[in-house]
C-alpha cells in the first residue's frame, strides 16, 4: 500500500536549513534526527511495539508515515506480531509476498501532543549534538599527525585541558616536557597524538614529549624540510633534556645539518626554545650504517665499529677517554644513539676489546684443540654463543645441525668428540685434585672451572679458607693475565668467604644460648 499524500510542510525545510547553518553540520542529518523524532513520536501513539517510519521530503517537508511489516516463514516462531507476518497471512495482502518482503501500510500524518512534541524536540536535539560530535571527530581525525595551537582553560591532577577551538583537548601529565609548568590563559603548541571517538564527544589527545613534535617543529622552522629538499631520516630523544635527529639532503649540493642548524644556529635555537632548553644535536644521515654509527655517538669520537647485523647490535670501540662521552650521562648518549638506528649498542674501550678479542682467541684456540678442528668451524662455534667444550657436550644436538654449514653427522661428530673431551679432563682433574688435596668446596665457586682450579692448587690455594685470603690482585697475578678482570676477582673472592659470616652468626647464636 502506498504512503498516504501529506501537506507541504515549509517550515520542516526551514528548521532543518536553520539548524544545519548555526551548528555548521550537514542538512541531511538534520531530516534524518527529524524522522527519528517523528517515529517516536508516532510509535508513542500507535504503540512501541509497531515497527513506523518516517520519510520527510526533501523540497516539500512533507511528512509521510508507513507501518512495516516483515514477511517470516510460516514456521518461524513470531517474536512480535504487531511487526511481523507468516508468509501465508501475508498473501492475502500481497500475493506475490514472499519471505523477507515488508509489507508497508501508509499511516496518517498525526498531530503531535505536547509530551509528543517535547519527545520530538529532545530527539532531534540529540542526533544534533551527536551529529555535531561526528563533525567534530571526522575534522580533528584528520589533524592526526599535525601541531595545534591551544590555550590552557583548566588543569585537572596534572593534566592539562586546552581549548583549541572548537573543542577540548587533553595534554596528559605524561606527555608533558619535565619541569614544564602552565597556568590558565597560556597559549601552547602541541601535536595531535591521537583522536578518540567517545560519548561525551571526540577525545584529542595532545603530545610534547614525541619525537613526532620535534620533527613537526623543525618543519615549520626549516623551509627546506618543508619543501622536501631536506628528510628528517629519525629522530630520538630524552624530553626536556637532550635530543638526536637525523637527516639527509636529497640534493647533494645541500647542507641538510646546517640548513637545521641555520644562520649562527637561529633555527635550530627556535625548536630549543619551544623544547624548554632540549639539548638537540643535528646528526648528518648515511647509508654506510658504520658511518652513521660515527655521527650518532657525536660528540664521542670512534674509533672502530663491528656490524652485528644478524642480530641487530653494534659494537662501537672508543679511547679510554672518549668512553664517559660515548656513554654520556646517565647513559643518554648511547641510548638515544641506539633509538636512531633502530639498534642496540655496545660501547667499549680500546681495551675492551682487545680483552675481548684475546680472550675469543683463547676460546677458539681451546676448541680446535679439544675438538681437533680448523679455525673456521671454531668461530663458528664462537659466534653461535659457545664458549665452552662443555656447553657444546650438553647442549641438544638440533642447536648444533641448525649452525649454517653443519649437518647432522658433522653435529653428532663435534658433540662425540666433546663428550670424549670432557669425559678425559674430568678424570685427569680428579686424578689431580686427590693428589693435590684439592677441598670440594672450591668446585662450588661460580666463575672457576677446573683450569683454574689446578692453576690456584699448583700454587698452594686448595681450600675456601686459602682463597678467601687473597687480595684480588693477587688472584688476578696467580692465573695470569686477561683470565679473570678487576670486577670477576672480587666476586669469586666474596663467595669463598661467605661460610666466615655463616659460621659467625652461629658462633653468636650459640653464646646466647
Amino acid at each position: 500500500m502506498e504512503n498516504m499524500e501529506s501537506m507541504p510542510r515549509p517550515e520542516i525545510i526551514l528548521v532543518a536549513d536553520t539548524v544545519a547553518r548555526e551548528k555548521n553540520i550537514d542538512r541531511e542529518d538534520v531530516f534524518v534526527a527529524m524522522e527519528v523524532a517523528i517515529q517516536k513520536g508516532a510509535r508513542s501513539k500507535y504503540g512501541a511495539e509497531h515497527d513506523i517510519r518516517a520519510k520527510i521530503d526533501r523540497k516539500t517537508g512533507a511528512i509521510a508515515l508507513s507501518r512495516y511489516r516483515e514477511v517470516v516463514p510460516d514456521d518461524a516462531i513470531i517474536e512480535n506480531e504487531a511487526a511481523q507476518l507468516p508468509l501465508k497471512l501475508a498473501k492475502n495482502y500481497k500475493t506475490d509476498a514472499k519471505v523477507g518482503d515488508f509489507l508497508v501500510d501508509a499511516l496518517p500524518p498525526i498531530d503531535f501532543g505536547r509530551i509528543a512534541a517535547q519527545t520530538a524536540k529532545q530527539v532531534i536535539v540529540q542526533k544534533v549534538r551527536e551529529a555535531e560530535r561526528n563533525k567534530q571527530f571526522e575534522e580533528y581525525k584528520e589533524k592526526i599527525g599535525t601541531i595545534v595551537n591551544g590555550t590552557v582553560k583548566r588543569i585537572e591532577f596534572g593534566n592539562v585541558v586546552l581549548d583549541i577551538g572548537k573543542t577540548e583537548a587533553i595534554l596528559r601529565r605524561d606527555e608533558i616536557i619535565p619541569r614544564e609548568k602552565f597556568k590558565n590563559g597560556d597559549r601552547i603548541r602541541a601535536y595531535v597524538l591521537d583522536v578518540r571517538r567517545e560519548n561525551k564527544g571526540p577525545q584529542i589527545f595532545l603530545s610534547r614529549t614525541c619525537p613526532e613534535f620535534m620533527a613537526k617543529l623543525f618543519t615549520q622552522e626549516v623551509p627546506e624540510i618543508y619543501d622536501g629538499i631536506v628528510k628528517i631520516m629519525g629522530v630520538a630523544r630524552d624530553p626536556g633534556s637532550k635530543a638526536k635527529i637525523a637527516v639527509k639532503a636529497e640534493d647533494v649540493t645541500v647542507d641538510a645539518v646546517g640548513a637545521c642548524v641555520g644562520l649562527r644556529g637561529i633555527r635550530v635555537q627556535a625548536v630549543v626554545n619551544e623544547l624548554q632548553g632540549e639539548k638537540i644535536d643535528v646528526v648528518p644521515y648515511s647509508e654506510d650504517k658504520a658511518q652513521y654509527i660515527v655521527s650518532a655517538l657525536a660528540p664521542a669520537e670512534v674509533t672502530k665499529v663491528v656490524l652485528d647485523e644478524e642480530n641487530n647490535r653494534i659494537e662501537a670501540v672508543v679511547a679510554q677517554d672518549q668512553f664517559s662521552i660515548a656513554i654520556g650521562r646517565r647513559g643518554q648518549n648511547v641510548k638515544l644513539a641506539s633509538q636512531l638506528l633502530g639498534c642496540d649498542i655496545d660501547v667499549l674501550t680500546e681495551e675492551q676489546e682487545q680483552e675481548r678479542r684475546s680472550n675469543e682467541n683463547k676460546v677458539r684456540q681451546r676448541f680446535m684443540e679439544a675438538l681437533d678442528v680448523d679455525e673456521m668451524i671454531a668461530h663458528l662455534l664462537i659466534a653461535e654463543g659457545f664458549s665452552t667444550v662443555d656447553e657444546i657436550a650438553l647442549v641438544d644436538l638440533s642447536e648444533l645441525s641448525e649452525i649454517e654449514g653443519f649437518d647432522d653427522d658433522v653435529a653428532k661428530e663435534l658433540q662425540n668428540r666433546a663428550k670424549e673431551f670432557v669425559a678425559k679432563r674430568d678424570a685427569e682433574f680428579a686424578n689431580k685434585k686427590k693428589s693435590l688435596g684439592i677441598d670440594d668446596q672450591l668446585m662450588g665457586i661460580s666463575g672457576l672451572d677446573q683450569d683454574m682450579i689446578l692453576t690456584l692448587a699448583e700454587k698452594g690455594v686448595k681450600t675456601l679458607d686459602d682463597l678467601g685470603d687473597l687480595a684480588a690482585d693477587e688472584l688476578i697475578e696467580m692465573l695470569g693475565e686477561n683470565v679473570i678482570s678487576q670486577t670477576e676477582a672480587n666476586k669469586i673472592i666474596m663467595e669463598a668467604r661467605e661460610h666466615w659470616f655463616v659460621d659467625e652468626d652461629n658462633a653468636s647464636d650459640e653464646e646466647k644460648l
